[in-house]
C-alpha cells in the first residue's frame, strides 16, 4: 500500500507536467486562406534556435504560459497560443480576431550571417 501512495505521489505531478508541455511549433507555417492579418506576414518559420522570420523579418520568439512572445522593433508582441502538430491559432495581443496557421513544412535554416536579434528584456 505505501509502495502505491509513494508511486503517486511521484508520478501524478509527471503525468501533469508532459500534458502541460506545448506542441513543438518548429516549421514552416501559412495563414489560412481568408484570413484578414492587415500588414501582417502570411508565412512565418519558426525555428529552434528561437529566431523566427515573420514576413521579411528575423525575429527572436519564445513561449511562456500559453502565449508566444515575439520581439518585432525591439518590444515584445504577446499573442495567447493554441498548438497541434499541424496548427497553430493566435489570439489576442494587437489582433482583433484569432488568426491559424497551418504547417506546410520543417523549418528552414536562418540565412547565413543573419544573427538572432536581441532578446528585448523580460517584459511583463
Amino acid at each position: 500500500m505505501l509502495i502505491r501512495l509513494l508511486a503517486l505521489v511521484f508520478l501524478l505531478p509527471a503525468a501533469a507536467a508532459a500534458q502541460a508541455k506545448v506542441a513543438d511549433i518548429t516549421g514552416t507555417w501559412r495563414v489560412d486562406v481568408g484570413a484578414d492579418v492587415k500588414n501582417g506576414p502570411r508565412e512565418v518559420i519558426i525555428r529552434s534556435d528561437s529566431s523566427a522570420s515573420w514576413g521579411k523579418e528575423i525575429v527572436r520568439w519564445r513561449v511562456r504560459d500559453g502565449k508566444i512572445w515575439i520581439a518585432l522593433g525591439g518590444e515584445w508582441e504577446i499573442y495567447k497560443l493554441k498548438a497541434s502538430a499541424t496548427a497553430i491559432t493566435l489570439s489576442e495581443g494587437d489582433l482583433t480576431k484569432p488568426v491559424t496557421l497551418r504547417k506546410v513544412g520543417p523549418a528552414t535554416p536562418r540565412p547565413a550571417g543573419v544573427k538572432v536579434p536581441e532578446d528585448p528584456g523580460p517584459g511583463d
